[in-house]
């Protein structure tokens, strides 16, 4: 009994740690414009057939998660049609950035893009 309550003492421990460590970590929120300066290369989002067939256009928002190496980590869409928000994620996550620095140090960011699709 006192075997197991020790691992779940030490798991409990190992997991408030983590936690801790992560909640101080530096998430630089970074503008649109700021963020495209930082762009080293973008694949443009495939237009899905189905959207050209109907016509479909629209804008689709998203948050792009780059970690401190600038490689894109996760894609979240904010606002968009679901027919084109696939296709800006997919593309999206091939992006590479110039590291965001921080306090002289490269800095995980999220940063907002807005894509546009016109047939």
């Amino acid at each position: 009994m006192k075997a197991s309550k020790t691992k779940v003492a030490g798991l409990l421990f190992s997991i408030l740690t983590t936690s801790a460590l992560c909640a101080d970590e530096v998430v630089r929120r970074i503008p649109e414009d700021e963020a495209k300066k930082a762009v080293v290369t973008k694949v443009t989002p495939d237009y899905p057939v189905m959207a050209r067939q109907m016509k479909l256009a629209g804008r689709v928002q998203v948050d792009a998660y780059v970690d401190v190496e600038g490689k894109v980590e996760k894609v979240q869409i904010i606002s968009g049609n679901p027919l084109l928000s696939s296709a800006v994620v997919t593309a999206m996550k091939q992006w590479k950035f110039s590291p965001f620095i921080t306090d002289g140090k490269p800095t995980r960011a999220i940063a907002v893009f807005s894509l546009l699709f016109v047939p």
